[in-house]
């Protein structure tokens, strides 16, 4: 197992994103990613999942304290009182006393940050959350929640992958040793048809989407691709086997584009421009 570190937390570098896996598909597929030896899993409250993947964890018969369970407040639940709420809704719905990560989802444009990071930080600090984090924030965002943090942040979950430049996000964090996870590593289904990345996979005996997971992982970047297939899962699992060149590095880094983003809601933040 392979893992990145962060401000105190060891957080295994493979996991598995459930977004839209849902009912009896969704406890199968936690279960069945948990047998093929992921230890990690990503879940939110806007998921509406929380459900089927505590029943997912506990029917695989793994160790509970082997598997590293995050989960996510929303935007719209960020005032003091809904967080609370919300992260109590989370554990009862997953059957658990704690997570050993709790983030916030999406920033607010209502919410002061400075009404909910102590919140988030008393989560950590009566043991409810292990760890806790941010997702989709920003440069000035991570700066805001760095200064008003009272316990450490160890993960800025962001969209990344080869066609999106996010070095200057993944710079400001490392500044801080807050780690990056990867949402969306496969761009979203656009991955595996891509010509230079299968062209680079030739190389290794790999495909391209085991090629973008590993161009992340050599970056020391958590990834959570999505799956509820077993030969997907089992193929996503198969990537910490083979290491790109530095050639190889920079030549899936310049596939990025202006218009590379695949995640961009109306309640998004105002993004970073690119390096």
């Amino acid at each position: 197992m392979q893992f990145v570190e962060a401000n105190g937390a060891h957080i295994p570098t493979l996991g598995m994103g459930t977004m839209t896996l849902k009912g009896d598909v969704g406890v199968s597929a936690v279960s069945a990613a948990l047998k093929l030896g992921y230890r990690h899993l990503d879940t939110a409250e806007r998921y509406g999942n929380e459900t089927e993947v505590g029943e997912g964890l506990r029917a695989s018969g793994i160790d509970r304290k082997d598997v590293f369970v995050t989960t996510k407040v929303y935007w719209d639940k960020l005032a003091p009182a809904d967080f609370e709420k919300s992260f109590d809704d989370s554990l009862k719905k997953l059957k658990l006393p704690w997570v050993d990560m709790l983030l916030i989802h999406w920033p607010s444009k209502t919410v002061p940050l400075a009404d909910t990071m102590p919140v988030l930080c008393a989560a950590r600090k009566d043991g409810r959350a292990r760890h806790i984090g941010i997702a989709n924030f920003t440069l000035p965002l991570i700066e805001e929640a760095a200064r008003l943090a009272t316990e450490p942040l160890a993960t800025n979950q962001i969209e990344v992958h080869p066609y999106l430049d996010q070095s200057k996000v993944i710079a400001a964090c490392r500044k801080h040793r807050i780690s990056i996870t990867a949402y969306c590593p496969l761009a979203r289904g656009q991955v595996p048809g891509d010509a230079a990345l299968a062209a680079i996979g030739q190389r290794h005996g790999k495909s391209a989407a085991q090629v973008a997971l590993r161009w992340l992982v050599q970056q020391g970047i958590a990834i959570i691709p999505r799956s509820g297939k077993p030969e997907r899962l089992a193929e996503n699992m198969a990537v910490l086997d083979f290491t790109l060149s530095d050639g190889e590095m920079d030549e899936i880094a310049r596939l990025s584009r202006p218009d590379g983003r695949v995640v961009n809601p109306p309640h998004a933040p105002a993004w970073d421009v690119a390096a």
